[in-house]
C-alpha cells in the first residue's frame, strides 16, 4: 500500500516540499498534454489548461490543509461559472479528469500514487489510439440523397436495395427540386460494410437513370459522448 510522503502536517509544508509538489505537477501535466496531443485535435489553449490545471488543484488542496472534501466544494464553486467555448467531446473531458486526478494526489502528498496512475493511464491510451480501439473501420453511418424524376411512385423504390448494403435504413426526408422536377429522398443507412459504398452509389444511378447520388457523413454531434 502506498505511503503518503507527507510525514507531518499539511500546516507544516516547507519551501522544498512545495518545490517538489508543484514541480511533479507540472511535470505531470505536460505528460497529460503530450498524450492528449497523440493522433488527435486541439487548441493551444486546451493545452496550455491541461498542463497548468494540476497544480491549481493543488494549490486548493493545500490550501484547505488536505481536505479533500472541503477542496472539492471550493473546485465546485468553479463549475457555476459559464463559459463561451462549447462542451468538449469524451476525449477532452478524460484529460481534465486526469488533470484533476493528479493535483488531488500531489496536493494531498500522494507524489508516488500521481507518477504511477500517470504513467499507467498514459501507456492506456497510447496504446488504445494506436491500435484504433473503438474505431468502426466497417460498419458506417450515411446520409443518402437519391434524385428520382418526379413522377415515380418512391415509396419502397429502394428499401431493397438498400438493405443488401446496409443493417438499418430509414427514409428520413422527400423533397421536391429543380422547380419540381425531381424529387430528393434523404435516406439514414448504417452500412454493412463502408468498402462497399461505391458500389451501392452504382447500384443506385442505374435504378434512378443516372441522377444525382449524394452520399455523406452523419452528424456525431448527437453521439459525442
Amino acid at each position: 500500500m502506498l505511503e503518503n510522503v507527507v510525514k507531518s502536517s499539511m500546516v507544516n509544508l516547507d519551501v522544498w516540499q512545495i518545490i517538489m509538489y508543484s514541480g511533479t505537477s507540472v511535470l505531470l501535466g505536460v505528460l497529460v498534454a503530450c498524450v492528449h496531443m497523440y493522433r488527435n485535435t486541439y487548441s493551444q489553449s486546451f493545452i496550455v489548461t491541461l498542463t497548468i490545471l494540476p497544480i491549481l488543484v493543488q494549490s486548493v488542496i493545500m490550501l484547505v490543509n488536505g481536505n479533500v472534501g472541503t477542496g472539492i466544494a471550493v473546485l465546485g464553486a468553479f463549475s457555476l461559472i459559464r463559459f463561451r467555448s462549447v462542451a468538449g467531446g469524451a476525449r477532452e473531458i478524460s484529460s481534465i479528469f486526469w488533470s484533476m486526478g493528479i493535483g488531488l494526489a500531489t496536493g494531498m502528498g500522494y507524489i508516488m500514487y500521481a507518477l504511477i496512475f500517470s504513467a499507467f493511464v498514459a501507456v492506456v491510451l497510447i496504446v488504445l489510439t494506436r491500435t484504433r480501439f473503438g474505431s468502426k473501420s466497417k460498419v458506417a453511418e450515411r446520409s443518402l440523397r437519391i434524385s428520382i424524376p418526379e413522377d415515380i411512385d418512391y415509396a419502397n423504390l429502394f428499401d431493397d436495395l438498400l438493405q443488401s448494403y446496409g443493417y438499418e435504413i430509414s427514409l428520413e426526408q422527400v423533397r421536391t427540386t429543380n422547380m419540381g422536377s425531381l424529387m430528393e429522398l434523404r435516406y439514414y443507412i448504417k452500412l454493412k460494410n463502408v468498402e462497399q459504398e461505391k458500389e451501392l452509389i452504382d447500384a443506385i444511378r442505374t435504378k434512378n437513370g443516372n441522377l444525382p447520388v449524394i452520399s455523406g457523413r452523419v452528424s456525431s454531434i448527437k453521439a459525442e459522448l
